[in-house]
């Protein structure tokens, strides 16, 4: 007995001794812009974030689970609330789970359809976690949902989530009907990773002309390219929660299965030949990026002489399946419209405005929204009680808005 309490002593002063470090870390090292409105949130939210990320780093070193599953198990804790005007069923398209919702009101006539893929870099995030986001989309622009439940690291590598999210993307097209789906008026929708994701399945589904032609795609502030780390958003905002750089880092090697070692000569772009850059300038410098996003701090820097064993180690980041940013112009220019997000505080926000230049410039129409207050992950804030940010209100009502008219 008193060796079990001197145990369960032992613990508690473990488990707080390991709060006070996330604490004071977020404090030495944390960016928290008060032009977010609600700094104080922020501070809570990153430190709940990363109190689970380091308590899943924990269990992962003793070799009780990986730190990904942990965060999941944690996050998938909380309890979904019902909202009385959607149906939302629980499927299986194969061994892939789903999420269908539907308005509970009658419709005369077919409604539009949105194929939802959740954020968290492959590794966080579940249909739970963005449940809300899908229940609002669902009832406020009277849609038929489907949330794709893809496989994640590190258990399923790349591309396991692709095509997973790919095999349930075609299975929905194929059964429009059985769900009162309208066949010219799908849509696909995503966030962060999400957004990759859904670009990518519209760039491949060009070809297919045996499937409903998609007809928009929604990506708020999306993941599009995995070869640049010196555009100005990933110096601004390095520190900035909840994707900071080191976390942004840390799922983009393990996606791709690439050693951590390797980080500095990555984000000094020694990683790719001078012929990359010289070729993608044209779509990566930052002078396509606007004036005005660079008067936060930010250093034009110059790739490193090439290393040819990172080079080898991270020519997968080249495939368009990871960076959807660089397809080539016979591609990107036969793409549907497009609606984007980008958020002033987010590492990912240069993505979105090099995506949405090169769209215009293809003679894709883009509709476009800036949030001058918004981070990174803001949008599941949504139905989070004392923790929502108004910024997601606002983000979900310009997504309804442009739905409302496909």
């Amino acid at each position: 007995m008193v060796a079990l309490l001197l145990l369960l002593q032992a613990a508690c002063v473990f488990s707080v001794g390991v709060g006070l470090w996330v604490i004071g870390s977020h404090f030495f090292t944390a960016d928290i812009p008060a032009a977010v409105g609600h700094p104080v949130k922020l501070r809570v939210l990153h430190c709940v974030f990363q109190l689970l990320l380091t308590w899943g780093m924990i269990f992962e070193k003793l070799g009780i689970c990986s730190m990904p599953r942990f965060v999941r198990f944690m996050h998938d804790l909380v309890p979904l609330k019902e909202d009385p005007d959607v149906v939302v069923t629980d499927l299986c398209y194969g061994t892939i789970p789903v999420k269908l919702y539907q308005p509970k009101v009658f419709s005369c006539t077919p409604r539009l359809g949105i194929v939802f893929y959740h954020g968290g870099g492959m590794l966080i995030g579940s249909l739970r976690t963005h449940n809300a986001i899908c229940c609002h989309l669902s009832k406020k622009s009277d849609s038929v949902v489907l949330a794709v439940g893809y496989r994640k690291l590190p258990q399923h590598k790349f591309p396991v989530a692709l095509r997973d999210c790919v095999v349930a993307t075609t299975h929905f097209l194929k059964s429009l009907n059985k769900y009162g789906v309208d066949p010219d008026r799908v849509v696909v929708c995503g966030d962060s990773v999400g957004g990759g994701m859904a670009t990518v399945i519209c760039q491949r589904y060009l070809g297919c002309p045996d499937l409903p032609k998609i007809r928009a795609q929604i990506l708020i502030y999306a993941s599009l390219q995995a070869v640049d780390f010196q555009l100005p958003s990933y110096q601004q905002n390095k520190n900035v929660p909840l994707a900071s750089r080191d976390f942004a880092f840390y799922c983009w090697s393990t996606v791709l299965d690439i050693k951590p070692s390797w980080k500095s000569t990555i984000m000094k772009g020694a990683h790719l030949p001078a012929e990359f850059w010289k070729k993608y300038r044209k779509w990566l410098g930052a002078e396509n990026i606007p004036e005005r996003f660079k008067k936060r701090p930010y250093q034009p820097k110059t790739s490193e002489p090439l290393n040819e064993s990172a080079y080898l180690e991270t020519s997968l980041a080249l495939d368009s399946m990871n960076s959807p940013l660089i397809a080539e112009d016979e591609v990107v220019s036969q793409l549907p419209e497009t609606f984007i997000v980008s958020c002033e505080y987010d590492l990912l926000r240069d993505d979105s405005l090099l995506y949405k230049k090169r769209l215009e410039d293809l003679g894709v129409p883009v509709t476009w929204h800036h949030m001058e207050d918004g981070f990174h992950g803001v949008l599941s804030t949504l139905d989070m009680g004392c923790l929502h940010f108004p910024c997601s209100k606002r983000i979900l009502d310009a997504m309804v808005h442009f739905l409302k008219g496909l």
